[in-house]
């Protein structure tokens, strides 16, 4: 039980996490986004579960094809009738014709019997897509959030965006996009555990490094948050 990522935990870390924002951020973007980051992880947690689950229509209506198959395949076969023919009657011939037959059939079958795995792959890919797209509009509500500009004097132009926040809130914030994105991460892993693609799972460990990245960049700014305030307190 505590060798799988649990969807239901990541929805409810996420929840907290947007009640913490709610508290001290009720009027900011990020709030919104974590909404939407919730929402995603709902249908993560739905689309993971569906990706594991069989789908026996599909797998039935393959099965059926591939009967139909097999039995055109010896309906050809006795059209042949490759034991009436000689060397002269063109039987290499009738052979290649039988040898491309086969070719083109077995290409068929392992068509079909890859195209669940395919489909899977499809949603799968394109959920990641969109947890890809949260975390690059979560580091776009961190990155006008200088850290500098809070702890030291400065004179405001036109085009400065507006820094209201204190040292503490800007701390706050910060962490928050950093939880944000970590969590965005682990609803990427629920995809690699549920399907063991490889395609899936090196688009998994590419949106991992992505939000790690991201994360380090955040944590950074909290650290020069430290480091000044360490070197502007009194000794």
């Amino acid at each position: 039980m505590h060798r799988t990522l649990d969807p239901a935990k990541i929805t409810l870390t996420l929840e907290r996490l947007e009640a913490r924002i709610g508290e001290r951020f009720p009027d900011s973007g990020l709030l919104r986004v974590c909404g939407e980051t919730i929402g995603a992880a709902r249908e993560a947690a739905d689309q993971a579960a569906a990706l594991t689950a069989p789908s026996w229509p599909l797998r039935l209506g393959v099965g059926a094809l591939i009967l139909v198959g097999i039995a055109a395949q010896l309906t050809a076969a006795k059209f042949l009738h490759l034991e009436r023919l000689s060397a002269d009657d063109g039987l290499l011939q009738s052979l290649e014709a039988a040898v491309n037959l086969l070719i083109l059939f077995g290409g068929a079958v392992w068509f079909l019997i890859t195209l669940e795995e395919r489909l899977k792959r499809r949603r799968a890919l394109d959920a990641l897509h969109q947890l890809r797209s949260l975390a690059h509009v979560i580091d776009m509500h961190q990155l006008t959030k200088d850290p500098t500009i809070v702890l030291q004097a400065h004179r405001r132009t036109a085009a400065s965006p507006a820094r209201a926040m204190s040292e503490f809130e800007l701390t706050r914030y910060l962490d928050y996009c950093a939880e944000m994105l970590a969590l965005i991460g682990k609803l990427a892993a629920l995809y690699a555990d549920r399907v063991r693609d490889p395609v899936v799972i090196e688009a998994v460990n590419e949106l991992e490094n992505l939000t790690t990245g991201l994360a380090r960049k955040i944590w950074q700014k909290i650290m020069i948050i430290s480091a000044l305030d360490e070197r502007q307190s009194p000794n």
